[in-house]
């Protein structure tokens, strides 16, 4: 996988380390880069795209996601997450994240996931609500 630069991102988002977050080997876990790319795009969603997660009729679920992990982040480093959108189809959305030390160019990590959105009562497929699909492509790559 080829990285990502820093200009290759049009949102972003400094999100703190914890101290939970490093692991025994003195390192950001794994598992807690998944939990960055999660705020940082849910984060997006909410602002700038009106996602209602408490009571919003249409929720986005992940069906796919994966990582690559170049460097080492470590408590207390702020991560400096970034977000675009690859791809935007009726009902799913890819994001393609990069996670970088603050200053770097290139990403510690980067990944991807993808939503579909579905009903939040019958979980069944919905197409993008349009305040969502203006946001997504404001971000699109």
């Amino acid at each position: 996988m080829e990285k990502r630069l820093r200009s290759d991102y049009a949102c972003w988002r400094d999100l703190p380390t914890r101290w939970a977050d490093n692991d025994i080997y003195g390192h950001v876990n794994n598992a807690a880069y998944y939990g960055f790319f999660d705020t940082a795009v849910n984060c997006h969603l909410i602002e700038q795209a009106g996602l209602d997660i408490h009571s919003g009729g249409v929720i986005g679920l992940v069906v796919e996601t994966g990582c690559n992990y170049f460097a080492p982040l470590a408590y207390p480093e702020i991560v400096q997450a970034a977000v675009r959108v690859a791809r935007i189809g009726n009902s799913s959305v890819r994001y393609e994240l990069g996670l970088f030390k603050d200053g770097e160019d290139e990403p510690a990590a980067q990944g991807h996931f993808v939503h579909v959105y579905v009903d939040r009562e019958t979980r069944r497929p919905v197409s993008l609500p349009n305040e969502m699909r203006t946001a997504l492509e404001a971000i699109h790559a």
